[in-house]
């Protein structure tokens, strides 16, 4: 079965990478050669393909195994909820896939690791179970879930019963580190990554590398075709319209938020929800050693005037 074959896959991957992950690898040779007039570059498993991008930084080059550990102190905590399941390798491993294409290797040194620290940042606040007075702070609890704990229904959706018909059995509840929910976001979802989550959503909760690549592949993938990606406004290669202009939707994080969750966050004014997420942001740009006065101006950090790119009625969660 196809879904079977990648899931293996990502475990021969793993079992390959994982001594030059855990430990660095200075030996990778860079290829580089000219296709076009253009400078592309391979750089072995981690930004493989021939692409301008890999000949940029690496993320495992600027984000390394103790950072991930600063970003996600508490995740393995003995009151967190996904125990023992995320780790940095994973990520790394399902970045791999996306790099080349540009997921954390678009432009210098600073925007690289302010992407990741972006999306990351959204991770950790979808994640979190730091309420109130967690200790440590309630930032610092991202990566507590997997799943959603106490699911109120099934997310079956009957509308998209010809394209994503729902399994008899099958949960389609929050799971991932952009959760996701509704058989119709796990059918697009296992299509792009040709696993079959449409009568497997539990994969996503078995795998953590799974996990980390469909919440790249939102980042890295537009709503709608005549849309930017998150990645897109966030890096600089989206230019606003003169309709988005007078969206107030401006190149920046908190247009990464519209994408991502629509009116659920967006054009609702000042909300805590909203900032929840702006303040995992700056706050792992400070762990970082970049510095939360790189995230931006306030315009380019908020979404709360913007209007939704997706309404309500049609977005996706």
């Amino acid at each position: 079965m196809v879904e079977r074959s990648v899931l293996i896959g990502l475990l021969v991957t793993a079992a390959i990478v994982a001594a030059v992950v855990v430990e660095g690898d200075s030996s990778v040779k860079i290829l580089v050669k000219t296709v076009k007039g253009k400078k592309v570059c391979d750089q072995g498993w981690e930004c493989k393909g021939w692409s301008e991008f890999c000949c940029n930084l690496t993320i495992s080059d600027y984000f390394q195994t103790y950072q991930f550990e600063n970003l996600f102190s508490k995740r393995n905590s003995p009151v967190a909820h996904a125990v023992g399941f995320w780790d940095y390798r994973s990520f790394i491993i399902a970045s791999s896939i996306y790099q080349p294409v540009g997921f954390g290797t678009t432009g210098g040194k600073l925007m690289q690791m302010k992407e990741v620290a972006a999306f990351l940042g959204h991770v950790g606040c979808k994640t979190s179970c730091g309420y109130g007075v967690s200790t440590g702070g309630p930032l610092a609890w991202g990566l507590c879930y997997n799943k959603e704990m106490s699911p109120s229904q099934s997310y079956c959706d009957d509308y998209y019963k010809y394209t994503y018909p729902c399994t008899p059995g099958a949960e389609y509840y929050g799971r991932g580190a952009l959760p996701i929910f509704w058989n119709y976001n796990y059918g697009a979802t296992g299509e792009a990554l040709k696993v079959n989550l449409l009568d497997h959503p539990e994969y996503i909760e078995q795998n953590a590398t799974l996990a980390f690549q469909a919440a790249i592949w939102r980042w890295m993938t537009p709503v709608k075709k005549s849309q930017p990606s998150a990645h897109d406004v966030f890096v600089g290669n989206w230019k606003p319209t003169k309709n988005d202009t007078l969206a107030k939707r401006v190149p920046g994080f908190g247009t990464t938020m519209n994408i991502l969750y629509g009116d659920q966050i967006c054009g609702q004014g000042d909300i805590d929800p909203m900032n929840n997420i702006i303040s995992h942001y700056q706050y792992y740009l400070d762990l970082l050693g970049v510095g939360r006065e790189q995230a931006g101006a306030h315009e380019n950090l908020t979404c709360a005037e913007q209007v939704p790119f997706n309404p309500s009625y049609t977005a996706t969660s």
